[in-house]
C-alpha cells in the first residue's frame, strides 16, 4: 500500500480517537459532509487540503508521519522470539542495549561481553527479525517506538519474578525518581480517555528517547518508565466488600458485555 494511502488511514483513526466526525470536520474546513466522506473514501487530498485539516484538528503532521512509519515496524514479538532473547543473559543484555540505541563499542565498554560475543548475538537477533545488522556492526531496529514485550510472555514473566520487587524497592524520593499511586472512580468514557492519554505519554517518552540519541553518551542517564492502569482494590479492602455487592457488580458487568 502506498505511503500516502497509509497516511490517510492513520489520519482517519486519529480523527476517530479524538471523536471528530466527518460532519465536525466538514464544518471546520468549510466543506460539505458528503465531500469530506468522498475525499477520505478516495484518499485524494491536495497538500493544501491536508494542511487545512491538520490545522483545524490540531493534529501534527510529524506525529502523523511517525505513526504511519511505525505501522511498518514490529510492535510486539512472537512468543518464540521472546523465548530466544531471554534464553541467554548476554543476549538479553545486547537486545535491551540496542533498544536503548547503544553501539557495539558502548556495549563492550559497559558490560563484560567481548566484541565477538556481541556480534554473535546481533547476528542471531538479525536472524529472528528483531533487528538488521548493517556493515561496520551498525544496527537498524525493526521494532517500533511503541514496542512492548508480550503481556505475561517470557520476558515480562521473567521480570515479574525477578525484577519487579527490586524495581519497587525504593522510596522514589531521589533525583530523577517519581512515583504516584492514585485511586479514582471514573466513567467508562473517562477511563478510555485516560488510557489513550497514557498511551500518548508512552509514545512521547519513546520519541524523547529517539531525540536524545543524538546527544553524547556521557550526557544521558538510564531511566525506567513503568506505566500501568487497572481496576484494583487492595486485598484488605476487598476482603471487607459485601458478597451481595460483588454479585450485583458482576451481574451489571455481564449485562454491559
Amino acid at each position: 500500500m502506498p505511503k500516502a494511502s497509509n497516511l490517510v488511514d492513520v489520519l482517519k483513526r486519529e480523527l476517530k480517537a479524538r471523536d471528530i466526525t466527518y460532519a465536525d470536520l466538514a464544518a471546520r474546513i468549510d466543506m460539505s459532509e458528503a465531500s469530506v466522506k468522498r475525499m477520505f473514501s478516495q484518499k485524494n487530498f491536495t497538500l493544501q487540503r491536508l494542511d487545512e485539516i491538520l490545522q483545524a484538528t490540531e493534529i501534527s503532521l510529524r506525529d502523523l508521519a511517525l505513526t504511519t512509519n511505525e505501522e511498518t515496524l514490529i510492535s510486539e514479538l512472537t512468543y518464540d522470539q521472546e523465548k530466544e532473547i531471554i534464553s541467554d543473559p548476554k543476549k538479553f543484555i545486547v537486545s535491551v542495549s540496542v533498544l536503548n540505541l547503544l553501539t557495539v563499542e558502548q556495549i563492550i565498554k559497559i558490560y563484560d561481553i567481548s566484541e565477538v560475543e556481541v556480534v554473535r548475538h546481533l547476528l542471531r537477533l538479525d536472524k529472528i527479525g528483531f533487528l538488521e545488522l548493517l556493515p561496520n556492526n551498525r544496527v537498524k531496529l525493526l521494532v517500533s517506538r511503541t514496542f512492548r514485550w508480550i503481556p505475561n510472555g517470557p520476558i515480562q514473566s521473567s521480570f515479574r519474578d525477578q525484577a519487579y520487587a527490586e524495581y519497587l524497592e525504593s522510596n522514589f524520593d531521589g533525583e530523577h525518581e517519581l512515583m504516584r499511586l492514585i485511586n479514582v472512580m471514573l466513567s467508562r468514557q473517562s477511563v478510555a480517555a485516560l488510557l489513550n492519554r497514557l498511551k500518548q505519554v508512552a509514545r512521547e517518552f519513546s520519541e524523547q528517547h529517539q531525540e536524545d540519541s543524538k546527544l553524547p553518551f556521557e550526557e544521558k542517564h538510564r531511566i525506567s518508565f513503568m506505566l500501568a492502569a487497572r481496576p484494583w482494590l487492595p486485598k484488605q479492602f476487598k476482603d471487607l466488600v459485601r458478597k451481595d455487592y460483588i454479585d450485583k457488580y458482576t451481574e451489571n458487568k455481564a449485562k454491559r458485555l
